[in-house]
């Protein structure tokens, strides 16, 4: 089993009502899994945000915690409900309605990696994924909750920075609509997960530091977004998408040399965000 279900970096000042967090980051591959697969090593992590948590981890020296996942995607998906249970995959689940995450493949213990690449032979034990469940998924969003909870406490509001990386071919379509191809996807669920002020700000801190930024196309935010995403009570949340090909070899799943440079540009982008609503007296970290 992964060792643990997420890592928490805290601020040794806790100055900032955002919390910025990699649920799909998670690479620690526990052998009992990989001996389930019929995957290799290396394509078996193609869904996996590579990288994301370092490219992030200026953020607690910002004055905001970063907590990232510890089980892989291909194992948990923590960017979905804990009922989005594949009756193609598990055991004794019935099929409720049409959910196009699960027909895809997509559910919380995915049946596919990208491309629609199958993970398993067979079913796995409804019993093994309630166990994955209750042992990653559980924990990781208690303690999102309840970083999302201390912001609201001591600022007022919380701002919840999802942060992910999608494929190069990902923005092709909008690349050939002739404008500039955007690097960098921010969703709000149209509107729903945050107000206009936060994602104005998240929205221009991205372009100040050189990115192309769109919104909510072809990435509007997923189950974090929408689940944690509380505007009337001032919790938004806001999930971003970078473009895997400006920082990483997505066939090696290796740092390339544009690395240095997307984290030095991203470390400004982070400070700019962390500083909305920022306290002027430091909190000491939980």
């Amino acid at each position: 089993m992964p060792k643990v279900a997420y890592d928490v970096e805290h601020p040794e000042r806790r100055t900032s009502c955002v919390v910025f967090a990699s649920p799909h980051s998670g690479r620690d591959y526990p052998w009992t899994f990989l001996r389930k697969t019929v995957l290799d090593e290396r394509t078996v992590r193609s869904s996996e945000d590579a990288f994301v948590d370092q490219l992030f981890a200026s953020a607690p020296g910002a004055g905001a915690p970063l907590l990232k996942a510890g089980a892989p995607r291909a194992y948990i998906d923590l960017n979905r409900s804990s009922d989005e249970l594949d009756p193609a995959l598990i055991e004794g689940v019935r099929r409720q309605g049409h959910n196009p995450r699960i027909a895809s493949g997509l559910g919380v213990i995915p049946r596919v990696v990208a491309n629609g690449r199958a993970i398993y032979r067979g079913k796995l034990d409804r019993a093994e994924a309630e166990r994955r469940i209750d042992l990653y998924w559980r924990p990781y969003h208690r303690m999102l909750q309840t970083l999302l909870d201390g912001a609201h406490q001591y600022h007022g509001q919380a701002i919840l920075i999802d942060c992910h990386s999608m494929p190069h071919e990902a923005m092709d379509g909008i690349a050939r609509g002739g404008i500039a191809r955007p690097n960098v996807v921010l969703g709000d669920r149209f509107g729903a997960a945050a107000g206009s002020d936060v994602m104005e700000r998240v929205e221009a801190a991205f372009a100040a530091a050189g990115f192309a930024v769109v919104r909510n196309a072809p990435f509007a935010g997923a189950y974090i977004t929408q689940a944690y995403g509380r505007p009337s009570r001032n919790q938004h949340a806001i999930q971003v998408e970078i473009d895997r090909s400006l920082y990483m070899d997505e066939r090696q799943i290796t740092p390339n040399a544009g690395f240095a440079q997307v984290q030095a540009r991203l470390q400004s982008v982070i400070a700019e965000i962390a500083a909305i609503g920022q306290t002027r007296v430091p909190l000491a970290a939980e």
